[in-house]
């Protein structure tokens, strides 16, 4: 076997295949493109796609494609082979402009209406700064993807223009602070949360192959109350899973890190070390594609959706984000010197602005139909939105905002300036893993995420409200005669006006509601209540004003997002439908007939033996197979209903107050029924046998 070191990103044309393949100048203008988002040279490009071909024919690619993400939520491709033909033979070709420009039909992508269907044309352009890689034998070229207009089709346009916007205001903030440093990022490193299942059982089950998630499913005796799971010994089977996702996320030089055995049954985890955002996003659509390419292999299917069983713990993402300067400072670090300590708490109240301000957005940015049924359950952080900092920092905060004293030694009252802030230490408080938004000693922890997500619009959102929040702090400090005052008033002020997003205690308990509302936080309980606040207008005027989206750009996701909702939960609704048609009613019409007949036979054999069994049994089946019928006519009906909503908004909201509620019923009525049914006539495999393997 290859080491670790050997093998990984072996299939990536990283930083050190370029400088060893590509002549030195080439290497150097490459650089400055990459470092300093500079315009390539198509010489250059010649140059580059000529070195990147060979390398991939060496690797044994025969095929290129420009890799994208449109906002079907998941990665595309279009492949063309490296052939040209030249005197009835072929030559292998890739020249630069292929390598910078491709043209994919975009006619078929979720658009928001920003194009008609016979309007087909959509570009996608190379995004240098993440390194192209070879996947199943094709390389693979990151790129953004926009319209024949320019508006962005895809989660990766935004994601860096976001980038961008937070790196201007804050190289400003910290040029305040004598920091001449010359670019800012940010950087990810997102935990995901799978299931992994049999493979025989999943093609029994109708709803884990159309929504993946079971639509009906009565709960197993056992479920993880015991707590047996987290954490302990992984069983040989998802071992070899692990073993082998790790080689190949390697290969792809993902920095794929802990794995781990998650809390539910049959749940897991892998969580990579941090990368810049934009390779971090790309690098989890990746790991997402490659854990379910890889379950196949060991006969088993990676579920990725927010809550495909009932009763057990769903699937998050979490999305520990931080801002680091080209020299490699943690921007988020309180550091070791009161000059650090002042400049990290003009950033900490930075994102505490911008979280408080934007809260919605942030909800928004984790909406989906399949997320609405994991927040605010048990495993999940509750739908409102706020920071937990930990005692430390709150005890600081407080100091500064009230003039009070701090338990330092000297017990001194806090005055912000770079030569008299004392040192502080990094928070030591334990981890509150009820907060949506949590600080863990030098980054923050948005936990709201679904699995299924990708990263890249909740870190649009950070990146780009905290650019507001910058902004509008360099604007203040830039021009004040007195910086150390005038810092000092700004952060003061900062916490006296959005301390009301800072909530360090239990965010499942039921009186944070009343306090959230007390306190006038959003409690946004489902996608449609979250997606109505996309359009307001200070979240126009925020994407607008750092140009990470037009207005007619946001407009077609608020459409996108809508479309989505409804689809799902329609393709849901369908599914169950399906199922109880063909599967569940008759199956279990027939198993009362049986207990029937054979009551009657026990009967005729001797009046005097006892049916009870199947009296009782056939009775209860009745009822329940009665009201199941009668839920199906009403959900069918319900659902014909919709057909004659045209407006998105009207129709999301149906769907939420109407088709959701029905096919809850509809699903506590078959569960019911596959709780006294024998396991042999129900028609699909069990929670016990798809959690724990037991028939």
């Amino acid at each position: 076997m290859s080491t670790v070191t050997e093998i990984f990103s072996s299939m990536v044309f990283d930083d050190a295949t370029m400088e060893a393949r590509l002549p030195k100048e080439t290497y150097k203008a490459l650089q400055k493109t990459i470092k300093d988002g500079k315009h390539l040279d198509i010489g250059v490009a010649n140059v580059v796609a000529n070195a990147m071909k060979d390398w991939a024919i060496e690797k044994g690619a025969t095929h290129y494609t420009h890799w994208f993400q449109p906002m079907t939520g998941v990665t595309a491709e279009k492949h063309d082979s490296f052939i040209s033909p030249k005197n009835g033979k072929v030559i292998m070709e890739f020249s630069g402009k292929e390598l910078i420009r491709g043209e994919p039909d975009a006619s078929s992508f979720p658009s928001g209406g920003l194009r008609a269907t016979f309007e087909a044309r959509g570009y996608t352009a190379w995004d240098a700064t993440s390194y192209a890689f070879i996947k199943d034998g094709v390389l693979c070229i990151p790129t953004v993807f926009c319209s024949y207009g320019g508006e962005a089709l895809d989660q990766k346009t935004s994601l860096l223009r976001s980038m961008e916007a937070i790196n201007r205001q804050a190289v400003r903030v910290l040029k305040l602070f004598g920091n001449d440093v010359k670019s800012v990022k940010t950087t990810v490193g997102p935990e995901q949360e799978y299931f992994l299942v049999d493979k025989s059982l999943y093609d029994k089950r109708k709803d884990l192959i159309y929504a993946g998630r079971t639509l009906y499913g009565a709960r197993a005796p056992k479920g993880q109350e015991l707590d047996d799971h987290y954490f302990g010994t992984i069983k040989p089977r998802v071992a070899a899973f692990m073993k082998e996702l790790n080689e190949e996320l390697w290969k792809l030089g993902i920095l794929a890190k802990t794995e781990h055995n998650e809390v539910a049954p049959a749940q897991h985890e892998m969580a990579p070390i941090f990368s810049t955002t934009n390779i971090a996003a790309d690098h989890n659509q990746l790991t997402m594609e490659i854990m379910q390419k890889v379950a196949k292999k060991h006969n088993m299917i990676c579920l990725l959706h927010e809550k495909p069983f009932a009763g057990v713990n769903g699937s998050g993402k979490h999305n520990n984000w931080s801002i680091s300067t080209d020299t490699g400072a943690n921007l988020l670090e309180p550091g070791e010197t009161p000059y650090e300590n002042a400049q990290f708490l003009l950033f900490l109240c930075a994102v505490i602005k911008a979280v408080d301000e934007y809260q919605d957005l942030l909800r928004i940015s984790v909406a989906s139909a399949g997320n609405d049924h994991r927040l605010g359950a048990n495993e999940a952080p509750p739908a409102i939105v706020s920071m937990f900092i930990g005692t430390d920092l709150a005890e600081i905060l407080n100091a500064i905002e009230t003039g009070s004293t701090y338990g330092t030694k000297e017990q001194e009252i806090l005055k912000i300036g770079v030569h008299t802030l004392p040192k502080f230490p990094k928070d030591t408080t334990d981890r509150n893993r009820t907060s949506p938004f949590a600080f863990t000693g030098n980054k923050f922890e948005f936990r709201m995420l679904g699995s299924a997500a990708s990263i890249s619009c909740a870190n649009t959102v950070l990146n780009t409200a905290v650019a507001e929040e910058l902004k509008q702090f360099a604007d203040q400090l830039e021009g004040a005669a007195d910086f150390e005052s005038a810092l000092h008033e700004l952060i003061k002020k900062t916490i006296s006006e959005h301390k009301r997003i800072i909530f360090n205690g239990d965010g499942y308990d039921e009186s944070w509601v009343v306090e959230a509302e007390k306190r006038g936080l959003l409690n946004l309980k489902s996608t449609p209540d979250a997606i109505a606040h996309l359009l307001d207008k200070k979240n126009v005027d925020l994407f607008t004003a750092h140009k990470v989206f037009t207005t007619t750009e946001l407009e077609a996701r608020h459409e996108v997002m809508l479309e989505n909702y409804c689809k799902v939960i329609n393709i849901e609704a369908l599914t169950m439908l399906d199922m109880a048609h063909k599967d569940i009613l008759p199956a279990m019409s027939a198993y009362s007939k049986e207990l029937s007949e054979a009551a009657l036979e026990k009967t005729a054999l001797s009046p005097d033996i006892d049916c009870t069994y199947e009296k009782e049994t056939v009775k209860s089946l009745g009822a329940l197979l009665t009201s199941a019928y009668r839920q199906v006519k009403q959900l069918e009906a319900d659902l014909l209903a919709t057909k004659s909503i045209t407006d998105n908004v009207a129709l999301a909201e149906c769907y939420k107050s109407t088709i959701l509620p029905d096919m809850t019923a509809l699903r506590i009525s078959a569960d019911a029924m596959e709780t006294i049914a024998s396991s042999e006539k129900w028609p699909y495999p069990s929670y016990g046998e798809l959690l724990f393997g037991v028939r």
